[in-house]
């Protein structure tokens, strides 16, 4: 029988104690680490056009039914109120309490047919509620390529064409002049004979496409924009780079689900398998595992909320809506300690946590500790290097006070004391200065990401 979250939780004693020694590696991207340099890919995306390949990391929940969208509507802060045929959406749910459970991007498909893509978390969320609720709806699930069974490819393939020249290199490889296309909507072109579907997406503020089809026709479809790419600069984007784009449009990809305590949760966890806990790094330490949850106004969500519709938690989001707010910012680390905590790899004495590059985390959920004035300001999140901005930044979670452009905080790096991770040597806790800047810390994705 397959060991649920809560028989994992019972074994280790607590949430906390379980996550903080779970042996979940951190994520990964089952592609391509790197074509050329992960330098050189990043760099791409804002200067000429990258291609990258969604295809195995992300999972596809399908939701179709008379009550598909109702389900989603119930789940889901969004509005739905204009929600139709060849839109999509960052779909954003909370539990019962009003704290977030995650995001992931909606689309929909054709009628009562819809798409949920993402990490799992909140996707585990929205089958279980339509699974053990009054609802007429049946559910597909396309694991990514970690999860899914050996042998079986992915049910659709997913590419993403990102930066100046992703218009150019469209309209070579369709042969005809690209339509005009809202941020977030759908649309379809027909590329080397075969017909694929578009989301007008974006990444740091660049222009984007978000192809996808059968999987059957992936190849294809690839080999046509690589041909097409030929004089605009393409550039092939693997796993590394491509894992650390969320820091320049400032999206934190799995901050913990609040789904380990509240209302409802005891039967969801006893649901859950435990390969889904996921696992719990950095230095934030709490024997309380509410003290980690996060409203969805800590990660600039506030925009997607709307309370045009009842929803689970709806009534506990309100009261967070009216109470103190954390700001999501960008946090730039100081040069000469980052360089500090490279140096301690080669110095006598226990050296500090590694820090990898172009992407630092050690567990499924990255939660350090931000100081200011020696005091607990806030939480710092996903932790890595803009190759275009040639900054080592952190997306954080800190508190008003604290949110302004310049203020000057601590991040304390490493764990203390070490937990069992797979991805943890032994290591000592150290502090690196931070400044904080806007969240996305790019000008150009700041005023640019969202316009049509």
């Amino acid at each position: 029988m397959t060991e649920s979250v809560a028989d994992a939780i019972a074994r280790a004693g607590s949430a906390v104690e379980l996550l903080r020694n779970s042996q979940a590696r951190p994520t990964i991207f089952p592609v391509t680490p790197e074509f050329s340099n992960w330098r050189t890919e990043q760099r791409a995306w804002r200067d000429t056009v990258a291609l990258l390949d969604q295809s195995h990391h992300m999972t596809d929940l399908f939701i179709s039914g008379p009550d598909a969208l109702r389900l989603l509507s119930d789940t889901g802060v969004n509005s739905f109120a204009d929600f139709g045929v060849d839109c999509a959406k960052q779909f954003v749910a909370v539990n019962h309490e009003g704290y977030l459970i995650g995001d992931a991007i909606l689309f929909h498909l054709e009628e009562d047919v819809f798409d949920l893509v993402g990490w799992f978390m909140v996707l585990d969320w929205v089958q279980y509620i339509g699974e053990t609720g009054d609802y007429d709806v049946t559910f597909e699930r396309d694991a990514n390529s970690l999860m899914r069974e050996p042998g079986i490819p992915p049910k659709l393939y997913r590419y993403e064409l990102q930066g100046p020249n992703a218009l150019a290199l469209m309209e070579k490889a369709t042969g005809a002049p690209v339509p005009t296309t809202k941020f977030f909507h759908m649309t379809t072109f027909e590329i080397d004979g075969l017909t694929v579907r578009s989301l007008r997406h974006g990444m740091a503020g660049q222009p984007g496409f978000e192809l996808f089809g059968p999987w059957a026709d992936g190849e294809r479809v690839r080999d046509a924009l690589i041909r097409a790419g030929e004089g605009l600069d393409l550039v092939l984007v693997g796993a590394k780079a491509y894992s650390s784009a969320n820091l320049e449009s400032a999206w934190v990809p799995s901050p913990l689900p609040a789904i380990f305590s509240g209302k409802g949760t005891a039967d969801y966890l006893a649901w859950l398998p435990a390969n889904r806990a996921g696992s719990l790094a950095g230095s934030f330490v709490s024997d309380d595992i509410e003290d980690y949850y996060l409203t969805p106004y800590d990660l600039g969500y506030g925009r997607s909320v709307a309370f045009d519709h009842d929803f689970i938690g709806r009534e506990a989001l309100e009261r967070h809506a009216r109470g103190p707010r954390r700001t999501k910012v960008t946090l730039v680390w100081n040069p000469e300690d980052v360089a500090a905590v490279q140096r301690s790899m080669y110095e006598p004495g226990l050296p500090a946590k590694y820090l990898d590059f172009p992407k630092s985390r050690y567990g499924t959920y990255q939660v350090d500790r931000v100081l200011a004035d020696g005091v607990d300001a806030g939480i710092s999140h996903d932790v890595g290097y803009i190759t275009g901005e040639q900054v080592f930044v952190s997306l954080a979670s800190v508190d008003a006070a604290h949110a302004g452009p310049g203020t000057e905080v601590v991040v304390v790096w490493g764990e203390e004391p070490n937990t069992s991770k797979p991805a943890v040597e032994a290591h000592r806790q150290v502090e690196v200065r931070a400044t904080v800047a806007p969240a996305p810390y790019s000008s150009f994705a700041r005023e640019n990401y969202r316009k049509n």
